[in-house]
Order: structure tokens, then C-alpha cells, then sequence
């Protein structure tokens, strides 16, 4: 059976997301990068903070202001496991220089973002 690995990242939506993270790295001392967002080292792998634009399309079609993102290892037979139970699993999965993400829909109408991290080397291994 597949398992959620970790948390892979807290996206949440921001009136000003610029400002805020300002906010959280002046009071907080969130590394923020350029980016936007922080990465930090947890359970073995990365945990991304990033918040995302008030009108942000990302996390549609819920309507939640946060979307979760968790690591998996194998995210091909993690997405044909939710099948198999009933979930409704979004269509496509995306590659990218950082992984594998598929999404699913909880009970409640919240998109959930699963990540299938990419190995680096041997001093980041997912």
C-alpha cells in the first residue's frame, strides 16, 4: 500500500504575497528566496512555504485558500490506488526539474497536491 512520505509543502492564497513574505521573514525569520517562498529541509527531503496570489487558479477547482502538498515515492501507483478506492483523482500529471505532482480531491472539496521528488545526489535524496 501506498503512503504519504512526508509533508511536501503549505501553499496558501495572499491578498499581497509579496508583503506577507516579507512579513514572515522580518518577524519569523522565514528564509524567504526569490522566488517568493522557503524551502526547508524536513524528514529527509524539502518542505516548501510559498504563498501564492489571492486569485490564483493553482488550487482550483477547490475554493480553499491552502492547498497541501505531500511526498510520495511512487506516485504513478499512489494515483491508481485513489482510483481504485473511489477518489477523484484530477487528470494529468506533471513533470518537472523537481519531480513527478498528480492531485486529488479530498471529501471535502480540497485539492491535495502529491510530489514524487526528483533524486538530486546523495546530499539531497528525496
Amino acid at each position: 500500500m501506498q503512503r504519504v512520505r512526508g509533508i511536501g509543502g503549505i501553499f496558501f492564497k495572499a491578498k499581497d504575497p509579496a508583503a506577507l513574505s516579507a512579513w514572515y521573514r522580518d518577524r519569523l525569520g522565514v528564509p524567504v528566496e526569490d522566488w517568493g517562498g522557503a524551502s526547508f529541509v524536513a524528514d529527509g527531503g524539502h518542505a516548501i512555504w510559498n504563498p501564492f496570489k489571492a486569485d490564483t487558479t493553482y488550487f482550483a477547482p477547490s475554493t480553499a485558500s491552502f492547498m497541501l502538498n505531500f511526498r510520495v515515492d511512487d506516485l504513478a501507483a499512489m494515483l491508481a490506488q485513489l482510483r481504485e478506492a473511489g477518489a477523484e483523482v484530477m487528470p494529468g500529471v506533471e513533470e518537472s526539474e523537481f519531480g513527478k505532482f498528480g492531485w486529488v480531491m479530498d471529501p471535502e472539496g480540497n485539492k491535495v497536491e502529491l510530489w514524487e521528488p526528483k533524486i538530486w545526489d546523495d546530499k539531497n535524496k528525496r
